[in-house]
């Protein structure tokens, strides 16, 4: 059985065009079949400061892998592409407001994991499937917020 999950890929380090399609390439490969892809589109660096500009682009895959199981091949993934620090849980389950706010932080002060990085690829949906573990959210908790992520994810969505 599989299960239809959709993810978000972004990069701001190195060569990104390359690196987003060698990550889709590899999510094709070890996470489930690839059903689509959205375009990539350039964005602003979303809670920190950079000069880098991101490189954003949605998935669509059908997987037959657990979520935890995605989650560890995501992540396998990311490594494999150089990327060396992951958002710590503890982040992930702060208290955030309907404004991205995370309580205990000023609204201007950028939270403290996000840097720039090689790839970064979210579980945004998978499934109906509603989890929050301290590893794992889905859906995504900040998804809703992030325009880099809901304009592809659209595009992959509406057909």
């Amino acid at each position: 059985m599989t299960t239809d999950t959709y993810l978000s890929l972004g990069s701001n380090l190195g060569n990104r065009h390359a690196l987003l399609v060698r990550a889709i390439d590899l999510l094709a490969r070890r996470a489930g079949r690839l059903v689509r892809a959205s375009s990539f589109i350039e964005t602003e660096p979303w809670g920190f400061q950079s000069p880098h500009p991101f490189l954003n682009a949605a998935v669509h895959l059908q997987t037959s892998l657990t979520p935890q199981q995605l989650l560890a091949e995501t992540q396998a993934i990311e490594r494999l592409l150089g990327r060396t620090h992951k958002t710590p849980p503890v982040v992930n389950a702060l208290p955030i407001d309907d404004q991205g706010v995370v309580s205990g932080f000023p609204a201007d002060t950028p939270l403290p994991a996000y840097a720039d990085r090689p790839i970064d690829i979210d579980i945004l949906l998978y499934g109906d499937l509603r989890i929050s573990t301290p590893e794992l959210t889905i859906p995504h908790p900040l998804m809703h917020l992030r325009d880099f992520v809901l304009r592809p994810l659209g595009e992959i969505m509406e057909k």
